[in-house]
Order: structure tokens, then C-alpha cells, then sequence
């Protein structure tokens, strides 16, 4: 079996992660978190989004927690559209997200426009967000499954990828959006990808809505990729998915790696820490295995 020796977490908790809690967590809160998360030993995270206030009011305060950011990581913000750039533009920040799905359906309910129109008005703003230095990573949503279409094409899914490589991007982020993937799937998507997409960044991203997001990660390491997207405390979901239960536990992932002998660099003691800054702010309980355990089996 080919595995690989080290692996890089991605944390995706404080984006991802809060984006669909209904109450607004106080911006100081999601600094501290963020700051925990650090000291842990991540290295690179999704800290925030420049989305409409409107429709995702827990990212509203963007600009601060931007600004606040911690400088020795890779702070990642997501943006949507050229309106979203903008607002980055008045931050120092040069490292950014941008997402399509590979659905049109998905797409049209999360920022109202078909995936061809979200690429025809990408593509420029990867050009000259490269051109000036940036680093981009290309968030591929339903990239297995859609909420409202069912199963994706992976032909569909491996053309977009294509499409971002071309376009100029530095990291492509293939999501399981809705958590139904298999790890057959898993496998055999991320095969293509490495095979056919060799020279740049890969990383998968699993939700584990059916409690399956760790044996999908078991099949992707198979497959050669040693990146994931992972939520301190397995919290998220998507406002646009109905039914999409959170990200898998950064946690988890963390500790089952290390017991099959893979470095992440991440400290499991310090990553509780970070995650007791959250949980009293959440609107539902953590879910993760290592969190309930290092509590003794509840939470406090």
C-alpha cells in the first residue's frame, strides 16, 4: 500500500466552518479561535469570506478578521465574485479562494448564476489577481453529487478542474459537497486528477454527513493526495445544500493519520484547545469522536 508520509491540513472551520450558524458569533471570538488554531500547528486555513452580509450574515465582519489575521500561516479569504475582490482589495491579503459547482443548479442557488457564467467572470479576475502576486485555490463544489441534480458527471467535474488549471490557479479543492461519495469514488475521481493534472495542488474535501468522510480520506491518500480540507470540531454545512451536515473533524482526521504513522504537524491537545473557544458559541453540539473523548465522553 502507498500511502504518503506527510499530509497538510487545511482548516477550514473558520469559513467553512461558522458560515451556517444562525447566531452571530462575536468577531473577537472567531480571532481568538483563529489564533488557537495557529498555535496547534496549522499552517494553512480559510479564515473568513467576502460574501453578502445579506445572505451570509456571519461573514460580515470580513475586513476585520482579515486584517487581524495571523501572518506565519497561509489566511486564506474566499471570494465569489468581483464585487467580493473589491472588498479584499482593501486588505493586504494575497491569499484567496474562489468556488464554482460543477452543478448548475448548485450554482444558481448560491450566487445566482450558471457554472459557465461564474467561469466567464472568473477567469479575468484569476488573470489579474495572478498577475499580481496572488495565490489562488479553486474551491470545486458537488464536485460527486449535487443537492437538487444527484449524481455529477465526473467528466463534468475533471472538464472544471481543467478549466481552473488553465485559467491559472494554484490549488484546485474538490468537494464532496452534500457528503454521498463512496470511497470507490473517491478513489477514482482523485486518480484522474493526479494522473491528469500533475503539476498542480490537489485537495479533497469531504463532508461527513453520512459518516463516511474518513474512509473517503483513506481512499484519496490511496490515490496520491496529501492535502484535505478538514472543520476543528467537524462543524459547517452549506446554507445552499440542504441536508449537508458539517465538514469532517479536523480532529479526527488529525488523530487517524498519526495512528497510521503520518506527519501532519498538528497538535491534537493544542486543536481541542482551539475548539473550546467555539463550542460555546455553536448552535449544536460537536460530533466529532476525538473531541467527546478527550472530554471524557461528553462535552463540557
Amino acid at each position: 500500500m502507498s500511502l504518503p508520509e506527510k499530509v497538510t491540513i487545511i482548516e477550514v472551520g473558520p469559513r467553512d466552518g461558522l458560515q451556517n450558524e444562525d447566531n452571530f458569533i462575536d468577531t473577537e471570538t472567531k480571532k481568538e479561535f483563529i489564533k488557537k488554531l495557529e498555535l496547534a500547528g496549522i499552517q494553512e486555513m480559510e479564515i473568513t469570506s467576502f460574501v453578502s452580509p445579506k445572505w451570509v450574515p456571519q461573514m460580515k465582519d470580513a475586513v476585520s478578521i482579515v486584517n487581524a489575521r495571523p501572518r506565519e500561516v497561509r489566511a486564506i479569504a474566499l471570494v465569489p465574485n468581483r464585487k467580493g475582490i473589491e472588498k479584499l482589495l482593501e486588505t493586504d491579503c494575497k491569499d484567496i479562494a474562489v468556488f464554482v459547482g460543477v452543478s448548475d443548479s448548485f450554482n444558481r442557488k448560491n450566487i445566482n448564476k450558471s457554472t459557465r457564467e461564474s467561469m466567464a467572470e472568473l477567469k479575468p479576475i484569476i488573470a489579474e489577481l495572478k498577475a499580481d502576486g496572488f495565490f489562488i485555490r479553486a474551491c470545486i463544489s458537488t464536485a460527486f453529487y449535487c443537492p437538487y441534480e444527484g449524481k455529477v458527471s465526473t467528466l463534468d467535474t475533471l472538464k472544471l478542474c481543467h478549466e481552473f488549471a488553465k485559467a491559472g490557479v494554484d490549488e484546485l479543492s474538490a468537494a464532496d459537497t452534500i457528503g454521498m461519495a463512496t470511497p470507490i469514488e473517491s478513489f477514482l475521481l482523485f486518480s484522474k486528477l493526479k494522473k491528469e493534472l500533475p503539476t498542480i495542488q490537489l485537495t479533497a474535501h469531504f463532508h461527513d454527513t453520512r459518516k463516511m468522510a474518513l474512509a473517503n480520506i483513506f481512499a484519496a491518500l490511496q490515490a496520491g493526495i496529501d492535502r484535505f480540507d478538514t472543520s476543528a470540531g467537524g462543524i459547517g454545512g452549506c446554507p445552499f445544500a440542504p441536508g449537508a451536515s458539517g465538514n469532517v473533524a479536523t480532529e479526527d482526521v488529525v488523530y487517524m493519520l498519526g495512528r497510521m504513522g503520518i506527519e501532519t504537524g498538528v497538535d491534537l491537545d493544542r486543536l481541542v484547545d482551539a475548539i473550546d473557544v467555539i463550542t460555546p458559541h455553536l448552535s449544536r453540539k460537536i460530533d466529532s469522536g476525538f473531541y467527546r473523548f478527550s472530554k471524557g465522553g461528553h462535552q463540557p
